[in-house]
């Protein structure tokens, strides 16, 4: 990769800024609204639903980088891509766990990424509710609050905390995860469902779980969360084990447990 470290540096620096700007927005509004009804706008689906905090904190950071970084692509959960097929593009999610933000829950994250030719460069995940930050460079490591994070090396499923979540249901496919849940949930320690698939992939890469797993994200829910694992030690595959996350589902591990795990989902096929 031919980019020099100023500018990863620079790029990380201006990550971290926008990230706590756009995450404290978000969470000084969770606390002060009442009535969600009155805030709420729905999206294809009911479980599914969209703040106008949401839309504005994507506005902000979207109008930060254009005005810093004019030549960068920027690709929104809110607003779509613009200009995304651009050398350098920022993957964005303001608020990734909507339903977990609405209900007052503290597991909701912004998570945003830089990719250079579609690879992610620089991931950037924050819980302001949870006051974690979470931060990686490629090559660099992995950090929360700038302390270095690491997965764990727990080689037995019946030690493993894992967990997932349920997308594919806002989707409405009949063949769901909930097989997969059922397998997997007698055989590990406990499965979690925090409901905002970047912070699991935050969890993995420090070593609070063992494994992730979901069907049907999207990028702006991964791409961040991807590298910290990956950047801590963890391996992330597709579900078969290769490399088409966004249409074979995503599996994240501490890479000791990763063969275990695909065990389970020998066979899967994207339901049409």
């Amino acid at each position: 990769m031919s980019i020099d470290a100023s500018s990863l540096s620079e790029w990380l620096a201006f990550a971290l800024r926008i990230a706590r700007h756009g995450g404290d927005l978000a969470h000084a509004a969770q606390r002060t609204f009442a009535d969600t009804d009155s805030q709420v706008q729905t999206k294809d689906s009911v479980r599914d639903v969209v703040t106008e905090i949401d839309q504005r904190v994507e506005a902000e950071l979207t109008s930060e980088i254009r005005h810093c970084y004019p030549e960068h692509g920027i690709y929104g959960e809110e607003t779509g891509q613009y200009q995304s097929d651009r050398e350098y593009c920022w993957v964005l999610d303001p608020i990734d766990g909507t339903a977990s933000y609405i209900h007052q829950q503290p597991t909701f994250t912004l998570s945003l990424a830089l990719q250079w030719r579609g690879e992610t460069i620089i991931g950037v995940v924050y819980a302001p509710a949870l006051g974690e930050m979470y931060q990686a460079c490629q090559g660099g490591g992995a950090f929360c609050n700038d302390r270095r994070i690491r997965v764990t090396r727990h080689a037995q499923l019946e030690e493993a905390m894992a967990s997932t979540g349920f997308s594919c249901l806002r989707a409405g496919w009949k063949s769901n995860n909930l097989p997969y849940f059922n397998a997997i949930a007698p055989v590990v320690r406990c499965i979690r469902r925090f409901g905002s698939a970047a912070l699991d992939l935050c969890y993995v890469a420090s070593g609070r779980e063992d494994a992730f797993w979901e069907l049907n994200l999207a990028l702006y829910d991964y791409a961040a969360g991807l590298l910290l694992v990956r950047e801590a030690g963890g391996v992330c595959t597709d579900l078969l084990g290769g490399d088409q996350i966004k249409t074979q589902g995503l599996l994240a591990t501490n890479g000791v447990l990763h063969q275990r795990m695909l065990e389970f989902f020998k066979g899967y096929q994207r339901p049409e």
